[in-house]
């Protein structure tokens, strides 16, 4: 299993942009094989700041993912609206279980 953290500062000004490019990725890669959560959300702090916590069966998964057309779409918005280079931690993950129990 493969888990990412993925991080985006928007420019002053430029999140709502930021906002609806991420909001076009979340539905394809939630319905594509192998992507077992997608999700990504807006800091409560600091309103220009994303962060995407996406899990994937395994590395095809996350190449399926990374090569949707949405995909491409946001990393054009972000060469224009971000404030920084995205950042993102690739973790492998051996071994899962749902919390409490």
């Amino acid at each position: 299993m493969i888990v990412i953290r993925f991080m985006v500062r928007s420019r002053p000004g430029r999140a709502e942009e930021v906002m609806a490019a991420l909001k076009d990725v979340v539905p394809p890669s939630r319905a594509l094989d192998g992507v077992i959560s997608f999700d990504i959300g807006r800091d409560v702090t600091d309103p220009d700041l994303f962060i995407a916590t996406e899990v994937f069966e395994d590395r095809a998964a996350l190449d399926r993912q990374e090569s949707l057309p949405e995909v491409a779409r946001a990393l054009g918005v972000f060469e224009q609206c971000l404030a920084a280079e995205p950042e993102a931690t690739i973790f492998h993950v051996s071994s899962s279980e749902p919390w409490g129990d």
